[in-house]
């Protein structure tokens, strides 16, 4: 009997009762009660006739005639409500069971039948037979009463084993002691316990896991009290099982291709299956999958070698496997052979037989380790992504005696594709990144040029961050009369666009330098070069090569005054270490970060003491994750107040403590040791306004060049110094200096009050003059003009003697 307000798919709320074999209504539930009206404390303990229909009351004595044989009954029969209405009910009674005290009884359920109602009994068929659901009765005591075939299949445990015994006497693994607390509940409250899922395992599958759905509802007495439970179960396996593949996979997709790195990817593949899919899993990449070139197309007879990239195992140190990560491997899964990359599927071996020819005569090691670690079952997958083969996935089974199935197949595949996806991702980001590094490596300085005036020391790190590049640079460049520029930079973001801006402001640099320019007039051309490229820029951005945004300080150094002239646009100060150890950070003039326009630079200048450092850095080794800037300088002063070290020693340990981990933002460090030029080294002449005063000049410069052992030069050097002389007598005005200074060259200087720079010609074949400075060009490694604020100062330099170099 069921109400009509019950539950579509005919479990907990079909209306049950339990009668006796002589009529007696032993059990009544709320359904029944829902359906005819009655309550348990109107029926129970009395006749169940008077609510059959008068002229069904005949039928239902052959009916009770035919449950004594165990057969059971499904049938309509027309009831009688407490209103007297009469109800087509569509009734299944159980055979006859025993029960204490009572003898004889049967099971009888139903709904009511409505009009348009199929004439077939499929929600009664499906209830007791033919659906799998399972139906039990249990006694107060929760012992068994009464049981159905379809509950009797799904334990494996034959009817008569069950009746008058405990759930938890013969069922451990199906969480027995868990339902019978539910079902003391119910006897407890009288409340039903609706679509319990649980897991367990059963004597009918030892092997495989199972999931369940249960509801248990009261069976109620004539006083209203509860007298047994009814329990129904039905199997669920099939979509816990896809529910649980879903958040496997989800749960891969989330550990799969986080890192971007090749070797990674396939680790990751290797411990997200273990153990919940596979006892061992190994991953096997071709050698190709690491190279940074495009692969080419692979053909069956040139295959490249595979390695082993990935492997976990259930077992410590993955004993069972033959390769370790790294190491070569040959291995494909048999019968097949490595062309199976190219083209093949996955191959399923639910059951992997040792003995058999393919593993015991063609691969004798791993049938001897099949055997000894009861490796049963295996999944192989080839991992391919855009059309590109990186290597094979294999899953095997041990401690997990379930064998692999068709739908471990397709998951298998599913896992590999994505797999294949992030191995591919990762191959190309390396690809990129190598490149992206490559061409901030060549725009970077190779090494830093060898300067008289300085000792030099640096470190560059490259950022962390996603796309591997940025654009911070640094330099050291030789200027005129021994003089060095320093130059830290830093452009705004990562990747190739801010490393190739970051050439372009390196390059800049390079020229306005040569040009002699003081520090703030060149940070003013900078900014002017920034801005031009930001206007070069289209209106769409399809170019993505706008400046963002960049910093830079520059200074100079004139290891003859020991003055240091500096101007920053946007940058943080450089640190001074003085020879005691004290470190501070010069309050120098700001400017604006490079690209705004419009607002002036101004420079600084400090005296460096022999002895002393100064360390010009980027951002990115004083800012870290969540790290002030304050205490980022403060850092800095701590390390490079240690003296007596090294200078690269000191900067490799001032980077190695202020950034001990990855960072997101790239870091330079330059730090830079003064070594100013003796008196000796350096001599100069007050030459009077006058012709003849060029011929006193020659004899003095040969006189000093002999008392330093360059005579090998003195006909040259008197040459251009008649040539620069003359020159500035005749087109510039007085008063001149002469100065020469021996450092790694040897330098000769002519310095007048005119701010117009010479230009050489190229003299015709009968022209007397225009030859001086195209001379001067011939004799020199290189020349050139500096502005000064007096005027100019025209400058030649000269390779020394082997002898005298060092």
């Amino acid at each position: 009997m069921a109400s009509a307000g019950g539950r579509p798919d005919g479990s907990a709320d079909e209306a049950t009762a339990v009668v006796t074999a002589d009529g007696t209504l032993v059990g009544w539930t709320r359904g029944a009660q829902r359906l005819l009206g009655h309550r348990a404390a109107d029926v129970v303990g009395r006749p169940g006739g008077p609510l059959v229909a008068s002229a069904d009351r005949a039928r239902v004595s052959r009916i009770a005639a035919a449950c004594r044989t165990g057969t059971g009954w499904r049938g309509t029969v027309t009831l009688r409500d407490r209103a007297g209405r009469e109800i087509p009910t569509d009734v299944s009674v159980s055979a006859a069971f025993r029960m204490a005290d009572l003898g004889d009884c049967f099971l009888v359920t139903g709904h009511e039948r409505h009009p348009d109602q199929a004439i077939g009994q499929s929600v009664l068929d499906g209830f007791l037979t033919r659906a799998p659901i399972g139906m039990a009765v249990m006694s107060p005591e929760l012992r068994y009463v009464w049981l159905n075939d379809v509950l009797e299949r799904f334990g494996g445990v034959p009817r008569e084993q069950r009746i008058g015994r405990r759930l938890s006497e013969f069922m451990p693994g199906l969480q027995a002691e868990k339902l019978e607390n539910l079902m003391e509940k119910v006897l407890l409250t009288g409340v039903p316990v609706m679509d319990h899922e649980y897991r367990g395992w059963s004597w009918a599958d030892p092997h495989h896991e199972h999931a369940y759905s249960t509801s248990f509802f009261p069976l109620t007495g004539t006083d209203g009290a509860v007298t047994g439970v009814c329990y129904m179960v039905s199997d669920v396996t099939d979509r816990w099982a896809a529910q649980q593949r879903l958040v496997f996979m989800n749960d891969a997709g989330a550990r799969l291709g986080r890192s971007l790195d090749v070797l990674r990817t396939a680790q990751e593949l290797a411990d997200v299956v273990v153990p919940r899919f596979a006892d061992l899993a190994v991953v096997d990449l071709l050698d190709s999958a690491l190279s940074t070139d495009e692969p080419a197309a692979l053909h069956p007879d040139g295959m490249p070698g595979m390695f082993r990239a990935g492997l976990q195992s259930v077992r410590p140190g993955a004993p069972e496997a033959l390769a370790r990560v790294g190491e070569p491997v040959e291995f494909v899964p048999p019968p097949h052979d490595r062309t199976y990359l190219l083209d093949g599927e996955g191959v399923l071996m639910p059951v992997l037989d040792p003995g058999s020819p393919e593993w015991a005569v063609k691969d004798p090691q791993r049938a001897a380790r099949m055997r000894e670690y009861a490796l049963h079952s295996l999944i192989s997958v080839p991992l391919r992504a855009r059309d590109t083969v990186l290597g094979l996935a294999t899953f095997l089974r041990s401690e997990n005696l379930a064998s692999f199935a068709p739908d471990d197949l397709l998951l298998a595949q599913e896992l590999a594709a994505r797999a294949a996806v992030g191995l591919d991702n990762a191959r190309r980001y390396t690809r990129e990144r190598n490149t992206a590094l490559t061409l901030q490596r060549n725009l970077l300085p190779q090494a830093l040029a060898g300067v008289t005036g300085l000792e030099t020391a640096y470190v560059y790190l490259p950022a962390e961050a996603k796309d591997g590049v940025g654009g911070d640079w640094f330099d050291v460049l030789p200027l005129s009369s021994a003089r060095v520029g320093l130059v830290v930079g830093d452009v705004v973001g990562h990747g190739i666009t801010a490393a190739a801006t970051m050439g372009r402001l390196r390059t800049a640099v390079h020229t306005l330098a040569d040009m002699d320019l003081p520090p703030a007039e060149l940070l003013a051309h900078l900014d002017d070069l920034v801005i031009r490229l930001t206007e070069e820029e289209p209106p769409d951005g399809v170019t993505g090569n706008a400046v963002l945004g960049a910093t830079c300080l520059y200074a100079v150094y004139d290891p003859v005054t020991r003055q240091c002239e500096l101007a920053r646009a946007g940058h943080p100060p450089p640190a001074v270490v003085a020879p005691d150890g004290t470190v501070g950070f010069p309050d120098l003039p700001v400017g604006p970060p490079l690209g705004l326009g419009g607002m002036p630079f101004e420079s600084g200048t400090l005296e460096l003491a022999e002895g002393s450092t100064i360390g010009l850095y980027t951002d990115g080794l004083i800012e870290g994750i969540g790290r002030d800037v304050d205490l980022g300088m403060r850092r800095l002063a701590e390390v490079l107040a240690r003296t007596g070290l090294p200078l690269d020693d000191l900067c490799a340990e001032a980077v190695r403590r202020l950034v001990p981990g990855p960072q997101p933002d790239d870091v330079a460090l330059l730090l830079a040791r003064p070594r100013p030029l003796k008196p000796t080294q350096v001599i100069s002449w007050e030459i009077p306004f006058d012709p003849s005063a060029v011929a006193d000049s020659r004899i003095e410069v040969a006189r000093q060049l002999d008392a330093w052992g360059l005579s090998e030069l003195t006909m040259s050097t008197e040459l251009i110094v008649s040539e620069l002389l003359a020159n500035a007598i005749r087109y510039a005005t007085g008063p001149l200096r002469l100065r020469l200074l021996r450092h790694a060259f040897l330098t000769c200087e002519v310095s007048d009050t005119s701010s117009t720079s010479p230009r050489m010609r190229h003299a015709r074949a009968l022209d007397e003059n225009g030859r001086g400075l195209f001379l001067v060009a011939q004799l020199t490694r290189r020349w050139g003009t500096r502005h000064t604020p007096e005027g100019k100062t025209i400058w030649a330099e000269q390779d020394l003697p082997p002898a005298a170099r060092g």
